[in-house]
Formats: C-alpha cells, structure tokens, sequence
C-alpha cells in the first residue's frame, strides 16, 4: 500500500511539473512573437523537440526505432499536431495566454466525442454529461455578445478553439497508433513533420536572431532552444506520471494548468482574467472531471 501511495504522489508530482513546464514554454512562445513570425517559433520547438527527444530515447535505449508500420497516419497525426502548434502560438500572439488556454482545454472533451464516433468506444452517461458541461464553459470563455451584452471577442479567441478540434484528432491517432506501432517509434514521428513541412517556409518567413527587436542574438537562441527543451521534457514527464498513474486520476490534475496559466498571464503580461474567462475555465475543469470519473462496474461482480 505504502509502495503505491508513493508512486501515485510521484505520478502527481510529475505531472505538475510538466505542466509547469507547458505554461513556461507557451509564456516564452508568447514572448517571442513580439519580433518573430508565428511559423519560424513553431518550426525550431519541432526542431529541438526533436534533437533532445533523439538524444533522449537513443541514451536511455540505445536504439531509434524510426520505422512505421502506419506511416500514413503517423503522417496525418504529425500534420495534425502542426497546425494545432500554430493556431495555438497564433492565438498567443494576439489574445492573453489565459483565454487562449482556457477554450484550449475543450480538447479532452472532443476527444471523447471522437472517441465514441470514431473509435466506437463505449461511453457513459455522465461522461456525455461532463462533455456538455465543458463545451458549455468554452461558450462563457469565448465571449458571445448574446451572453456577455459587449461587443463581439477578438476573433483570434477561435483559434484555440480550432487547436482544440485539431488536438483531440490527434490524441485519436496517438491511441490508435499505440496498438500498432512501438512507442518511441511514435514519440519519434511527434515532431518530424512539422519540422520537415515548416522547412519549407522558413526561406519566406525566416528572420535571424537579433536582427529586429533590442534582446541580443543570445537570449533569443536561448528561448528558441528551450521551446523544444521544455516541450520534449513536457512530453518525457507525462509519459513518467501515465506510466505511475491511472489516467483518470491524474486527468483532474492536468486542470491546473489553467491555473499557471492565469498566473503567467497576469505576471508576466498584466492580462489579468475577467469574470467570463474564469467562470469559464472553472466549469471546463468540472466538465473534465466528469469526464474523467471511472468507468462503474456492474453489480454483481461482473468483469
């Protein structure tokens, strides 16, 4: 019991490091795009996720199980996780960090309803529940002049909510994938096609650092770098925590990333959260709840 009881508080641990981690790299992203374009941040954090998840797996494996068996939907989910990158960091860009993640956190509960759709999974009741609960949250969090009596929201508050459907998509493909391929041949593929495909743009889009804004050419190589630093430990953590503890129990804890969040926003770039932006986030975080309650076993002893 002792045994367990530790291991779960160093899953819980893990987590809330990683999603401190999350906050830190979606705050420096914002920083950035002060002075650099949207797809150069998104292409050198795939770049680096990439250098250090290598690294990573090749140290402490020492192999790198490149090959697919489903190549076309490690594509698909790759291309998923690209653009998802860039509505989010263009979201950030324009509208406080603390909006931006608050309509963010939708995804968990599209997940769920592509999961039934697609997957054909089971789902219960008051997970359908929960799933009605939070999109009635993201609705409070996105503004509408019919709910608030202002004026309409910047319309960049849509593109968390397009990450979002972009997101459970690919948290789909990650679980379908997970029955086909080794995971670190998934790991792997996260980051290479955004990286592969935003190649293509840089020559368009590229501007070196140093050479607009007043922060040295350093400082902001030293924030590029821990884009993909603080991404790929992000991943390495949660990978730790769900390996330690049930998903449904740590589900709950990945809400307080809306807490660093709002603390970030505030702190860091005096975006202090209305009312609609936590009343909002507070009834996603019930919603995920609800949707993160354990399946009820039948009565009788049924397996």
């Amino acid at each position: 019991m002792m045994a367990r009881m530790s291991a779960t508080l160093t899953g819980i641990a893990l987590n809330l490091v990683a999603l401190v981690l999350f906050v830190t790299m979606d705050t420096t992203g914002k920083l950035l795009t002060v002075h650099y374009p949207v797809p150069q941040l998104v292409f050198v954090r795939f770049v680096f996720h990439v250098v250090f998840v290598a690294l990573a797996i090749r140290v402490l494996t020492g192999s790198l199980p490149w090959r697919s068996r489903a190549p076309v939907l490690q594509a698909v989910r790759g291309f998923c996780l690209m653009a998802a990158s860039l509505l989010f960091v263009g979201a950030i860009a324009l509208i406080p960090l603390a909006d931006a993640t608050a309509v963010g956190f939708a995804s968990p509960l599209l997940t769920v309803l592509l999961a039934a759709l697609w997957l054909k999974e089971r789902v219960e009741w008051r997970r359908w529940l929960g799933v009605g609960v939070g999109l009635a949250g993201v609705l409070v969090a996105l503004r509408p002049p019919f709910l608030t009596g202002g004026p309409a929201p910047h319309w960049a508050i849509l593109l968390p909510l397009c990450n979002a459907m972009l997101y459970a998509v690919y948290q789909i493909l990650t679980r379908k994938l997970a029955s086909i391929d080794d995971p670190r041949t998934t790991i792997l593929h996260t980051g290479v096609v955004g990286a592969v495909l935003l190649a293509l743009v840089q020559p368009f889009v590229w501007q070196w650092p140093g050479s607009s804004g007043p922060v040295s050419a350093g400082w902001i190589w030293t924030g590029m770098i821990a884009l993909g630093a603080l991404g790929a430990a992000g991943h390495g953590l949660l990978v730790l925590a769900f390996s330690r503890v049930q998903a449904s129990l740590l589900a709950p804890v990945m809400y307080t990333q809306l807490v660093w969040a709002l603390i970030a926003s505030a702190l860091v770039f005096n975006h202090w959260p209305d009312r609609f932006t936590l009343t909002g986030a507070a009834i996603i975080a019930c919603g995920g709840v609800l949707v993160a309650l354990p399946r009820r076993r039948p009565k009788g002893g049924e397996r």
